[in-house]
């Protein structure tokens, strides 16, 4: 199985416009992540709307194709840029966040292995809270939670904390049940892609901003693999200070 790492990757972010192309340690976001996309796999196209990020990935040497700038989601981006990409055999496609600048080689190759299963239509990566994360991070809606089934696909997203322990004090819930948050990365074997985004947006996923709630809504089943790596995502140019720590105390 061909699997292909497309990057979506807008200018135009309402809480942090233009991160793609910050400054974190002496390259930019959008490079970062590119880099570490490219230990994992062989094919790493970044699918942008905007020439600046566009002409930034030409620089450095990465592949890079340009979509409309009329797509809702990245997935939908993600379709235009396979479809350019004018692959013949059936692939699967990943979805990489473009805001994800420490992305390991390790939950890349976790979320392929989903599709070791003929059966696997989309995968998703999951990570455990820990009590470290405290309470406030399982509490904060800008980290979906999900709920697994038995056998390993998701049966709800969130934003709200999901299971809610009924008759045990907020402050123990780490302590007495296993929470999981959502990583956003995404695969889809390449004609399911081209469903779901023709799919109409759900009641769920209105409610909640979240467009896996669609899929699921439709019927479609996603396999959830669990990683243990910690995940700093960029949403605020605060992310980005916390990721430039970050970086520092790696490179000490």
């Amino acid at each position: 199985m061909q699997f292909i790492g497309i990057i979506p990757a807008r200018y135009a972010s309402t809480r942090f416009p233009g991160k793609p192309l910050a400054d974190l340690g002496g390259k930019p976001v959008i490079q970062r992540v590119y880099e570490q996309a490219k230990k994992a796999l062989n094919t790493v196209v970044v699918a942008t709307d905007d020439e600046r990020i566009y002409n930034c990935v030409k620089s450095f040497g990465g592949e890079v194709v340009m979509t409309r700038a009329d797509h809702k989601c990245g997935t939908d981006r993600c379709l235009e840029a396979w479809e350019k990409l004018q692959i013949a055999q059936p692939a699967v496609v990943i979805n990489i966040q473009g805001d994800e600048p420490f992305i390991q080689p390790e939950q890349i190759e976790a979320i392929k292995s989903c599709f070791d299963d003929p059966t696997t239509e989309i995968a998703t990566l999951v990570k455990p809270f820990t009590e470290e994360d405290g309470l406030a991070a399982l509490e904060n809606p800008n980290t979906p939670k999900v709920v697994m089934a038995p056998d390993g696909t998701a049966l709800l997203f969130s934003r709200s904390v999901i299971p809610y322990l009924r008759g045990i004090d907020k402050n123990e819930w780490l302590k007495q049940h296993l929470h999981y948050k959502h990583i956003g990365m995404y695969a889809y074997r390449t004609n399911v892609l081209a469903q779901i985004t023709q799919l109409a947006q759900t009641p769920m996923e209105k409610a909640e901003s979240l467009e896996q709630l669609r899929w699921l809504e439709n019927g479609y089943k996603i396999k959830v693999a669990v990683c243990h790596t910690a995940s700093i995502g960029i949403d605020t140019p605060d992310d980005l200070q916390k990721a430039i720590e970050f970086l520092n105390k790696q490179n000490k």
